[in-house]
């Protein structure tokens, strides 16, 4: 089946990507080996974390609820006593891990010095040590040292002093003076600490503050959905032990600070209790007191009651009177406490008064309180959160004011109304006896006293029945424990798969990058791609420092193999050219600008037909700017004596009409290869009219009826037009370009010669082309030529 273009070319792309890829094969092998070595030492020399998990629950706190119902109805606040996520903001604040730092003393730390890295050693320590700062800020104190225990009573310490470390001598349990303090060391369990003697030691003293920053920032706590109340709670620490200690004592330290927080409230409460206590407690001895004398001096046991309709009427009216001038007693003590305080203290709460605005008021004002309170311990009042607290306190306490204003406004009206009514009424007891109107009087007054200092007294009770019974914020479910066994960093199996990933990778990027930033050919096979169906004789490899320029007779180098194939390729066209009399051995040597190695490549052409028998003739017609005398002179093995600068050549024959051939022409032995070569001669200063005289085509005739074969080495094509002027004297012109030298963008120039015809019978050779980049010729026939190198590691990073 014949396989679609479209999918042939597909495919043809594809492997030829592959096959681009696999000449670097080397350069993935160390990439790969590279990338798995670090990641080995990365796992290796890592210091590994371990996780520890516990899991809590928040305690819906039934009196907070009660006391927001009213906000909760109105949909400003959620139901409930505590918000999960306000919670666990109050789990990672700075104050707790402040106090669960200074709890199990993280800021002090010993750590094993190994040869590569160190390990922290946590609980059973060889050594204790105390540190005295010399300024009072001792939880801010930063101090490093290396200790190495000599024996049970000395040690060696090595400190950094005015910029330089100084190692001191010192005894255990003797202060030892440092820039930074005192600094005191004590041997900890005998057992351990023998381990340890001789063994380098590093103690570290952090802030405290940053000791808090360090474990707060790898704290994590989520609920385990949107509306659940469970909290898991994970820290990640390079010891394990440690790791479920910091939950423990977080935990511990939530926990505390909530009971801590109703505390206070119910203390404040109680304490405002008891103040009116004993306020009202004298009035109420003043009037037992009234009501024993006034019965006393006039002889009174018991006084009839009125009459029954009167009665009821005047004790409910009563009745009434007493629970309005209760609650307005209350308002206004309310109201004297919030006047005459200017801080923001806790006020007391849940005290009797019957306006839900002013409780529920009262209790999100104590909760502010409480939250302001607690931020003030890591920081000021300048804080953009306190400003914000503070300005929500101002408005409650302004709510709170005006509503205790109306209401004692509301209390006043309702005192003063059955005030009247009473009076109304008891003007209808006058008839009483004056003994019993009076005693009543006093009665009422010490009922009314008496009622409210037994209401205070249950309020009391009430208090502080609340605080005992308190709950704290969450419930335990699971305490701190290991995630797992091992370590969850680093994660091996995830650095490994990265490091291949990113070995295999690499490579690719960088190839990718070079091919296409890269604007040079490199093999006969890219030069292909760009001329068209153009004849490409053959390429030559790139030669090594020590490789001779021109090859010997018998030469079995790689080079004189390509040069070989490039022969028999030539020889092909000379003859495809040829008619049945005609005869074509006129080759010109040309390229598209200086150094790209045409003079090599005719002077070495030259050589290797001489290898056949043939008789040869080199002529050096690059007549600007001549290298070729000093190409054969710089020849290894050169005829002794040969200066080609000082011999007369081509440019004195075109001058000089009297020059014969005979005279320019010199015989030429390299390397046991003899041919004859007419230099470029010396410079004149019109080299185009030269060559475009009658002189030179003859000269092109007879040396081609002479000699088997012409080469000629002319100029570059791009910079002049001296090789477009005798081009027509050429059976083939073999067009030169250099591997990483001549650009992709440049070889549109000769393809342009050739399609206006004046460039004919044009064939290509590359040269200079690494050994990976040769073609069928390079791959196979050239290892007839000679052995295949030994590999070297260095040829690795060389771009192929």
């Amino acid at each position: 089946m014949q396989v679609a273009p479209s999918t042939s070319n597909a495919t043809n792309g594809i492997k030829e990507t592959v096959k681009y890829y696999l000449k670097y094969k080397y350069w993935f092998l160390l990439s790969l080996v590279m990338a798995v070595t670090i990641a080995y030492f990365f796992v290796s020399y890592s210091t590994p974390k371990y996780q520890a998990n516990a899991t809590i629950q928040v305690v819906e706190d039934d009196g907070a609820a009660s006391q927001l119902s009213f906000f909760s109805d109105l949909g400003i606040m959620p139901g409930g006593g505590h918000n999960v996520e306000d919670e666990i903001e109050v789990l990672r604040s700075r104050s707790n891990f402040i106090a669960v730092v200074k709890a199990l003393n993280l800021n002090k730390r010993i750590y094993h010095v190994g040869s590569v890295k160190s390990s922290e050693i946590y609980k059973n320590v060889p050594i204790t040590f105390s540190f005295v700062s010399k300024d009072s800020l001792a939880n801010d104190a930063k101090f490093t040292a290396v200790i190495t225990p000599k024996s049970e009573t000395n040690l060696t310490l090595l400190i950094e002093e005015n910029g330089e470390e100084v190692q001191k001598k010192a005894l255990f349990g003797k202060e030892i003076d440092t820039e930074e303090g005192k600094i005191t060391f004590l041997p900890g369990n005998a057992k351990i600490f023998k381990k340890f003697i001789g063994q380098k030691l590093r103690v570290e003293l952090v802030p405290i503050s940053d000791a808090a920053l360090q474990y707060q920032k790898s704290f994590k706590a989520a609920t385990i959905d949107k509306f659940s109340s469970v909290i898991n709670l994970s820290i990640q620490d390079p010891v394990k032990q440690k790791a479920e200690d910091i939950l423990n004592s977080l935990i511990k330290t939530y926990n505390f600070n909530g009971r801590d927080d109703k505390k206070k409230i119910a203390d404040r409460t109680a304490a405002f209790i008891d103040d009116r206590i004993a306020e009202i407690y004298g009035d109420l001895s003043d009037a037992d007191k009234s009501a024993e004398e006034f019965k006393a001096g006039r002889g009174l046991t018991d006084i009839a009651s009125q009459s029954n309709i009167n009665l009821n009427v005047s004790a409910a009216n009563q009745q009434e009177l007493q629970d309005a001038q209760t609650q307005l007693q209350i308002a206004g003590s309310v109201s004297d406490l919030l006047e005459g305080n200017n801080e923001f203290g806790i006020l007391p709460s849940n005290i009797g008064l019957t306006d839900p605005s002013i409780t529920n008021t009262t209790a999100r004002y104590n909760q502010l309180v409480l939250e302001r309170e607690r931020l003030l311990k890591s920081s000021n009042e300048k804080n953009p959160v306190i400003v914000n607290i503070d300005e929500q306190l101002e408005s409650l306490k302004t709510s709170m004011k005006s509503s205790l204003n109306s209401m004692q406004n509301n209390l006043s009206l309702r005192v003063n109304n059955l005030s009247s009514q009473l009076a109304t009424i008891n003007s209808k007891i006058y008839s009483a006896p004056k003994n019993e109107r009076a005693l009543r009087e006093i009665t009422r007054k010490q009922q009314t006293v008496e009622g409210l200092y037994l209401y205070l007294l249950q309020k009391r009770e009430e208090a502080q029945i609340a605080y005992a019974s308190a709950a704290p914020n969450s419930k335990v479910i699971d305490t701190a424990y290991p995630a797992s066994k091992y370590a969850v960093s680093p994660k091996k199996s995830i650095i490994y798969l990265a490091s291949l990933i990113l070995g295999f990778m690499l490579p690719i990027g960088v190839l990718y990058a070079l091919d296409i930033l890269d604007d040079k050919i490199h093999s006969a096979e890219s030069l292909e791609k760009l001329i068209e169906g153009g004849v490409i004789v053959g390429e030559l490899p790139k030669l090594k420092k020590k490789e001779n320029k021109i090859i010997g007779s018998g030469d079995r180098s790689v080079i004189s193999e390509a040069l070989r194939i490039i022969r028999t390729n030539i020889d092909y066209l000379l003859k495809k050219n040829s008619g049945a009399e005609d005869k074509k051995n006129v080759v010109f040597v040309t390229s598209n600008l200086p150094q790209e190695g045409k003079t090599f490549f005719s002077t070495n052409l030259s050589f290797i037909l001489s290898n056949t028998g043939k008789k040869i003739l080199l002529i050096g017609a690059d007549i600007r700017n001549p290298k070729f005398h000093e190409f054969l002179e710089e020849a290894q093995g050169a005829t002794p004596g040969a200066n080609f600068r000082d011999q007369i050549g081509l440019t004195d024959y075109l001058y000089n009409s009297k020059k014969s051939i005979g005279e320019i022409t010199n015989k030429v032995v390299i390397h046991g290869n003899a041919i004859d070569v007419i230099a470029s001669g010396k410079l004149y200063p019109n080299p185009s009219e030269l060559l475009l005289s009658e002189r030179f085509g003859d000269l092109i005739t007879k040396a081609s009826e002479s000699y088997d074969y012409v080469i000629v080495d002319t100029a570059p094509t791009m910079p002049v037009t001296d090789t477009l002027l005798i081009s027509a004297n050429a059976d083939v012109v073999v067009y030169v370009t250099r591997a990483g030298k001549t650009k992709i963008d440049d070889m549109a120039y000769p393809i342009k010669l050739k399609k206006e015809g004046k460039l004919n019978n044009l064939a290509f050779v590359v040269n200079g082309v690494k050994n990976s980049e040769l073609g069928y010729g390079g791959k196979y026939g050239y290892g007839y030529g000679e052995p295949i190198g030994k590999f070297s590691f260095l040829n690795l990073f060389k771009r192929k």
